[in-house]
Parts: C-alpha cells; sequence; structure tokens
C-alpha cells in the first residue's frame, strides 16, 4: 500500500513536469511563495527549537543511553561513520556550493549591508556557516536517533510512523501511520531526485571545463546513466562494503583536494577566515536563527535561510534514516554530537578553504570570479581551481569528488527507500532497491529533458511544510519513550 501509493503520487508529479513543465513551474512557484511569505517564521521556530531539543538530548540525562542496549557495539568504526554520514547528509551540496554561496552573498547580500565590500565578504562566510553548520545537522540527528531508539532498543520496524507508537498507540498501524510513511518516501524521491538532476548537470559543467566537452542533454543524460549503473552496483554490494567503501574512498579524495587548495591558495587569508567566521556564527547562533525583516520587507532570509531551512527538511528523512541505520551501538551523547558537531566542522572548514579563497581572488587578486560564477554556477569551483598551479590536475580531481559523492548520495536514497518499501526492513533486498534507484533516475532524466527539475524541487520544498509536524510529533514521541524507560 505505501509503496503503490508513494509511486501513483510521485509518477503524477513527473507526468505533469513532463506533459506541462511550465505549468507545474508556476503552479509550484506560486505555491512556494505563499508558503515562505507566510510560514517563514514558523520554518525558523521549528528549526532552532529542533536544535535546542537535540542539544538537550545530548547533553542532558539521557545521553549515556545506548542505542541498541548496554550491551550493544558500534557495527562501524567512527571514521567509517563519520564518512558515511557526511556522504549521505551534505557531499554533494558542498561541492557544488562551496565557492558559489559565499559568491553569491558577497555580491548580493541582504539590503542592509552594502554589496561587494569587506563587510559583504565577512556576512557571506557567515551565512554559509550558518546555513550548513548545525541546523541542518540537528534535522537529520533528532530523525535518526528517533529511529535508531525505537527500531534498536524496541525493537520496532525501520518505518518513520513506528516512532509515533507513543503518540498514536494501534492508530501507528492504521490510515495515520501509512501518511507518514508515504509522505516520508515522496519527500525523499523528490529532493534526491533534483539534486540527482543539479549533480549532472555540475559533473556536466567540470567535463565542459576541463575537457572542452560541449555542455550537451547528451552529455547530462550520459552522466546520469553511467552514475546510475555505478551506484546499483554499489547498492548491490551491501552496506557494509560498496557504501562504506565509496564513502570512506571519497572522504580521503575530499580532503587532499581541500588541503591541496589549502596550500596552493592564500593559506593565511584562509585560516584567519575561518577562525573570525567561527567565532562571530557561535556569537550570532541565535540572532541568526531568529532573523527576519519584518521593517525593512527584505526578502532576502526567505530566499536564502527559509528556503535552506525546507530543503533540509525534505533531506531529513532519508538522511536521519540512513544514520540510525549505522549508529547501532552508540550512546545517544555519541550519536548527537558526532552527528552534529563533526560534519559542521568539515562544512565550516570547506567554505573557509573554498568560500574563502574565492573571496580572497574577487577581492584582492584582481580575479573577477564573482561575475563568472553568477553567469554559471555549475562552474564555480572549476573557476577557482583554474587560477591555482595544476589547475587542471585538481579540476579532474573535483569531478572524480563530485561524480563519487553524486554515487555514495544515491546509493544511500536507494538504500533508505528500499528499507520503506520493505515495511522498514533492515537490509531490504537488491529488488527494492534497484526499482527505486532506476526510478529516481529516470525521474532526473526526464525532467531535465523536459524542463521540470526546477518545479519538482520547488514542490519538495512545499512538501517539507506539512513534514514539520512529523518532526514535532518525532520529538515529543522520543521524548515520552526515553522518559518512561529511564524512569
Amino acid at each position: 500500500m505505501v509503496f503503490r501509493l508513494s509511486l501513483l503520487i510521485v509518477s503524477a508529479f513527473v507526468a505533469w513536469g513532463l506533459i506541462s513543465p511550465a505549468g507545474l513551474a508556476a503552479s509550484s512557484s506560486g505555491w512556494l511563495a505563499a508558503t515562505m511569505r507566510n510560514f517563514g517564521w514558523y520554518y525558523l521556530l521549528v528549526v532552532f527549537g529542533i536544535v535546542v531539543f537535540a542539544l538537550t538530548l545530548a547533553f542532558g540525562r539521557f545521553g549515556q543511553v545506548r542505542l541498541g542496549g548496554a550491551d550493544a557495539r558500534p557495527e562501524f568504526s567512527r571514521a567509517a561513520w563519520f564518512a558515511m554520514l557526511f556522504s549521505a547528509g551534505m557531499g554533494i551540496g558542498l561541492v557544488f556550493w562551496g565557492v558559489a554561496e559565499p559568491l553569491s552573498h558577497y555580491v548580493a547580500p541582504p539590503s542592509y549591508i552594502e554589496a561587494a565590500s569587506p563587510e559583504s565578504a565577512r556576512f557571506a562566510l557567515r551565512a554559509a556557516f550558518f546555513h550548513w553548520g548545525l541546523h541542518p545537522w540537528a534535522l537529520y540527528a533528532v530523525v535518526g536517533v528517533a529511529l535508531a531508539y525505537f527500531k534498536f532498543n524496541h525493537g520496532a520496524p525501520g518505518l518513520l510512523s513506528a516512532a509515533f507508537r507513543p503518540l498514536l498507540g494501534a492508530r501507528t498501524d492504521g490510515p495515520i501511520g501509512r501518511c507518514i510513511d508515504v509522505l516520508a518516501i515522496v519527500v525523499t524521491v523528490f529532493g534526491v531526485a533534483t539534486s540527482l538532476g543539479f549533480g549532472a548537470m555540475q559533473i556536466a559543467g567540470g567535463l565542459n571545463q576541463v575537457f572542452g566537452i560541449a555542455k550537451t542533454q547528451t552529455l547530462i543524460l550520459a552522466v546520469i546513466a553511467s552514475a546510475t549503473v555505478l551506484f546499483l552496483l554499489s547498492s548491490a554490494t551491501g552496506l557494509t562494503r560498496g557504501i562504506k567503501w565509496l564513502s570512506s574512498t571519497n572522504m580521503v579524495l575530499a580532503t587532499l583536494l581541500a588541503l591541496v587548495v589549502l596550500v596552493m591558495g592564500p593559506t593565511l587569508f584562509i585560516m584567519d577566515a575561518f577562525t573570525t567566521t567561527v567565532g562571530a556564527y557561535l556569537g550570532g547562533l541565535v540572532q541568526q536563527s531568529m532573523r527576519l525583516t519584518p521593517f525593512t520587507q527584505g526578502s532576502w532570509t526567505a530566499d536564502w535561510t527559509v528556503f535552506y531551512w525546507a530543503w533540509w527538511i525534505t533531506w531529513a528523512p532519508f538522511v536521519g534514516m540512513f544514520i540510525a541505520r549505522i549508529s547501532r551501538g552508540r550512546t545517544i551523547k555519541e550519536f548527537m554530537v558526532g552527528v552534529m558537531l563533526v560534519p559542521s566542522l568539515v562544512s565550516f572548514l570547506w567554505f573557509a578553504i573554498f568560500g574563502g579563497g574565492a573571496l580572497q581572488l574577487e577581492m584582492f587578486g584582481n580575479v573577477p570570479i564573482a561575475a563568472a560564477a553568477k553567469a554559471n554556477v555549475d562552474n564555480a569551483l572549476f573557476l577557482l581551481l583554474a587560477s591555482l598551479p595544476l589547475g587542471e590536475v585538481l579540476s579532474v580531481l573535483a569531478v572524480l569528488v563530485v561524480g563519487v559523492f553524486f554515487v555514495t548520495s544515491a546509493d544511500s536514497a536507494t538504500y533508505v527507500l528500499g528499507m520503506l518499501s520493505s515495511k522498514g526492513a533492515h537490509n531490504p533486498g537488491v529488488l527494492p532497491r534497484t526499482v527505486w534507484g532506476v526510478l529516481i533516475s529516470l525521474i532526473a532524466a526526464v525532467l531535465l529533458i523536459g524542463g521540470g527539475l526546477k518545479g519538482l524541487q520547488t514542490m519538495a520544498i512545499v512538501a517539507a511544510l506539512p513534514f514539520t509536524l512529523v518532526l514535532i510529533g518525532l520529538c515529543v514521541a522520543t521524548w515520552r519513550a526515553l522518559d518512561a524507560d529511564t524512569a
């Protein structure tokens, strides 16, 4: 029932995007504008509340509760665990936006900041840290810890609906529970398909920049087809081999790329910018979390922060379920600190190296990288790398990093979708994973051809609004269960 209903809903929107991409884009854009205009305050409050809840779980009286019971031990080493959760949750997005986002804020900051100024440069990095720091990882962590606790400590199926038993009782097995699982699948498919589509466009942009291959629809479809074969092969090998190996390999490649850029780029500027921005981020965390502009009627917060919060919410069921699957044996404190703090720190370093390096070139190196990146966001990273020694070699490495992150994100997503459509099976079979993998790739390819990919992304953001109620319910249910079990 859950699988069929999810497939029906997804197919209906894909058909809409294929038949009338302009109609889908227009309708979804109208819904998105209304959502952002009327519920921006709500998104900010909910996400900040989840950050507070996550920190309370980590450092409160439930911190020493072990996922799986007192005798459970981790299935994966900490290094492999960090690599898998980071690759699933952020990898390809960081590579895509590492240069482009700070440059965007630098040339187009909120109205109260002068554009292309030292103040807008400071704001640019601080905003990037804020959007990719504690808040998204708190969303993932809350979903992940709830699912892991009910799965490993209560023997519940690996389904979002199963975590609502303290609130819904027997109704968890009825229509309400099914609706929760269907919403999780639909949101995940929408979010992952659009991310894969945009990721394929960036890989094609890199191939164009490095090898001069024309960035055509044929090239983008070839990228999607090649990546699909790779992530389906990886998926068939299982979690402990394919995903684990690819995630660990990619973290090594990404670290190598970042270190080379740090050494060959403006090293002192990058480290100064990192230190300054971390301090500003921590010092203004609460104020940033609640920042709206009712007195100036500016749109920057809605266009960036609220949009990001909604987008992270669409990824929360997929990333949270995947993190839960790989986290048996860890205490709640270790889980929450590991999921929230370590990836946030990696994100900060990444933006300082790539975003800070690009800002230094723009401000002091007489390299007009901001205008070029604005004209073609897909190529922003490669424009930075081209300005460094061994630029072509670094660009090839960057294409490889994007490609492997592409594969690991898709691999993790198909694993989770297989769980959701197999009654929460801990190790879903190859068939459901393959079906979802092929379907996601087909959705991305079809909508890229028809021009409806942006419309589907917008629909995913709109779907995040009702999913906030699921997140709030998860927090309440988890607290009730932990309180009852430790009383």
